[in-house]
């Protein structure tokens, strides 16, 4: 179950930011009598959202290296990078991007780089995904070769 827990962690952190970004926050502009009242909850969901991730990246980075192991586990080495980046863009998104757009300071630019921003996370988040749940192709033959029963 252990080796699994990275790409569930992963999967939620994804799932999370499609669900939010791509599907509810668009709802609420259709559904929602007014653009400041959507704008309004939107602004709630991407403050929840950007907990969510950090959340998400904090248990990635803390199961990355097993207890007593020397190295960090395949998966982490080979999401490392993308997992920091992502982090790193929701915080920047919340606190950076985030209060110029609730102070309606140049509304336009700072959507757009908001939302490059949370796209560019989208895409960690994915990469991450894509590398928990890949496997070595030699790692794979080396388990077959242990489980098959000696002869």
């Amino acid at each position: 179950m252990r080796h699994r827990l990275p790409a569930l962690i992963a999967a939620l952190w994804w799932g999370s930011l499609t669900t939010i970004g791509f599907l509810v926050v668009p709802l609420l502009f259709v559904h929602l009598p007014s653009p400041t009242l959507a704008g309004f909850m939107a602004a709630k969901l991407f403050a929840a959202q950007t907990w969510v991730a950090v959340a998400c990246c904090l248990g990635l980075l803390l199961i990355s290296k097993p207890k007593y192991a020397l190295a960090q586990a395949p998966w982490a080495q080979a999401a490392m990078v993308f997992i920091l980046g992502g982090l790193l863009l929701a915080l920047l998104t919340q606190f950076g991007v985030a209060p110029r757009i609730v102070a309606r300071q140049d509304l336009r630019l700072w959507h757009t780089v908001g939302t490059v921003m949370y796209g560019l996370q989208w895409c960690c988040a994915l990469a991450v995904l894509w590398r928990t749940l890949h496997r070595d192709p030699l790692q794979s033959v080396e388990s077959e070769f242990e489980s098959e029963p000696a002869s």
